[in-house]
């Protein structure tokens, strides 16, 4: 397995410290705070764990208060809302320096027969076709206003094979374009030998479909922000012409998905105003299978001379 991978496996297994209260560690993102996709996701790993597992996540609604400090560990605290026939619904706080820096409330849902239709998967090309994360970011190292930051993206990622559809913002600076992106992305390596190896862990090992959702929610907050860039030829925090921060984040879980098989994120903006930006985003499994549907505000601010 991908070392990078198993890193971040280790990181989305959560040390339990009492029976609804876990620890989680941290590491340094491409910026100096907590990468929010990670947060989000051991929230998830946490609100998770105090379900029974034929219940898996169908939504989330969190908002990320404070940034984290990546030297510390998190606190995850679980609240058991309620716990209902069909649903259950968890509310997790994670908290470092004696502060709340994010807050989750996820629903998860017994499995049920129903009425079904979805939008048709849009059009995008074999991924096997895009360039590598490796092969591309190199190509921009010039756009970006610090030395070593192709190196950070490569080693923050590394987890990830993340392959742009189109140009990133960072490759069309001052190029006004449609506010549309789309990623295609999966773990880099086979998720079932790590599921066995954790299945010795008992109660608190880390299984799937739990283990799916997780990745998903981890990679849903890298790039769904970049239709908003997109829109105003801006390049992002790595080329310096914007400032920002995830504010809010939402998902809703319509069908299985396997983090280890390719998805679409196929990403739009429909505003951004008052300094902030709405991204939305819809995953699709590679046989045309709406799995995922994303909303996100961030802050995006131009910054002042």
């Amino acid at each position: 397995m991908n070392e990078a991978l198993r890193s971040l496996l280790d990181l989305l297994d959560l040390e339990r410290i009492e029976q609804d209260i876990f620890r989680g560690l941290s590491r340094a993102a491409v910026v100096p705070r907590v990468f929010g996709g990670q947060v989000a996701a051991q929230a998830l790993v946490a609100a998770g764990r105090t379900v029974p597992a034929d219940r898996p996540p169908h939504s989330l609604h969190a908002y990320f208060l404070r940034p984290g400090d990546p030297g510390a560990p998190i606190v995850y605290t679980v609240d058991r809302i309620r716990d209902g026939r069909s649903f259950t619904t968890r509310r997790v706080v994670a908290v470092q320096h004696g502060q709340p820096i994010f807050h989750l409330s996820a629903s998860f849902q017994i499995h049920e027969e129903g009425l079904e239709h979805q939008e048709p998967m849009p059009k995008a090309p074999d991924p096997l076709t895009l360039p590598t994360a490796a092969e591309m970011l190199p190509r921009y190292a010039d756009r970006f206003v610090e030395p070593g930051v192709v190196e950070r993206l490569l080693e923050a990622r590394a987890a990830v094979d993340l392959r742009y559809v189109d140009e990133p913002p960072f490759g069309s600076v001052g190029e006004a374009r449609e506010p549309r992106s789309q990623v295609w992305f999966r773990t880099n390596g086979a998720l079932d030998a790590a599921v066995r190896e954790a299945g010795a862990d008992g109660e608190d090992a880390l299984t799937r479909p739990l283990l799916d959702i997780c990745l998903v929610t981890y990679v849903s907050d890298m790039t769904l922000l970049d239709s908003v860039l997109l829109a105003h030829g801006r390049g992002g925090w790595a080329v310096g012409d914007v400032v920002g921060a995830s504010l809010d984040h939402a998902m809703w879980f319509h069908r299985p998905l396997r983090a280890d098989d390719w998805l679409l994120y196929d990403q739009e903006s429909p505003t951004a105003q008052g300094g902030r930006g709405l991204g939305k985003g819809r995953i699709f499994t590679a046989d045309g299978e709406l799995a995922v549907s994303v909303i996100q505000e961030g802050v995006i601010r131009v910054p002042r001379p």
